[in-house]
């Protein structure tokens, strides 16, 4: 099963100046960054420059079009 870790460090701002970024690896191995701001979500490969942003509606409409329900726990 892929182990999946996800580290990250808050800036000493507010979220609406500064994105939050979160490392994202894969079995010990960098599999990309996302980064999170007042205005947008933007996903970025490893090995990329650039990535791929989706504003906030956007994001929404696809995580209700292809994400899955979380498992309740309890």
């Amino acid at each position: 099963m892929a182990k999946y870790d996800v580290i990250f460090d808050p800036p000493a701002r507010p979220l609406g100046n500064a994105d939050v970024e979160f490392n994202v690896q894969l079995d010990g191995g960098v599999l990309g960054k996302l980064h999170v701001s007042k205005g947008s979500i933007v996903w970025v490969p490893r090995d990329h420059e650039k990535g791929y942003r989706l504003n906030w509606q956007q994001f929404a409409s696809l995580m209700e079009a292809t994400g899955k329900a979380p498992r309740v726990r309890g």
